[in-house]
């Protein structure tokens, strides 16, 4: 079975796009090969989110933020989806991904803006992650063969609408 490749784009891929890797990496399914980058990275991983991935026992490579440049070059793997979860991630300077992706926008509040308690931080990570999942869960029970690209486009951006 196609593994099917995912990359996952936030500002500063330290939590939205990392955990959204680390979800799509470990989906029951096993449809997804998951990657995530940023428009800006940040110097680390944000610790709530390297909780959560740790709870998720994501093996996969050593997560860090990077840029979205790493997936622009012509040698770098071909994507077959490519989903921003902020707004900062959709503007300008987005690069044309090589192998053409299916692509949508899955907005997420970015929960390093969260305050409160640590219990009532952690909760806007899990809410994230929670989000995430069902929508992955959509996409991995999509049948990808039988949809043409423009049809497969359009379920792709239909997700998020229809969870919101």
């Amino acid at each position: 079975m196609k593994k099917y490749k995912v990359l996952f784009l936030c500002h500063h891929n330290s939590a939205r796009s990392i955990i959204a890797e680390a979800i799509a990496s470990t989906h029951l399914s096993n449809k997804f090969e998951g990657f995530s980058a940023g428009l800006a990275p940040a110097d680390a991983l944000n610790p709530f989110a390297i909780e959560l991935i740790d709870e998720l026992n994501y093996q996969g490579e050593q997560l860090k933020p990077k840029s979205w440049d790493v997936f622009s070059a012509p040698d770098s793997p071909k994507m077959d989806f490519v989903i921003s979860l902020s707004d900062k991630a959709m503007g300008e300077g987005v690069p044309t991904w090589p192998g053409s992706p299916a692509t949508a926008h899955w907005d997420f509040p970015d929960p390093s803006h969260a305050e409160g308690t640590n219990m009532e931080i952690k909760r806007s990570y899990v809410s994230l992650l929670n989000g995430l999942q069902n929508r992955i869960d959509i996409l991995a029970a999509l049948s990808f063969e039988r949809l043409d690209k423009i049809r497969l486009q359009d379920e792709l951006k239909a997700i998020h609408q229809n969870l919101l």
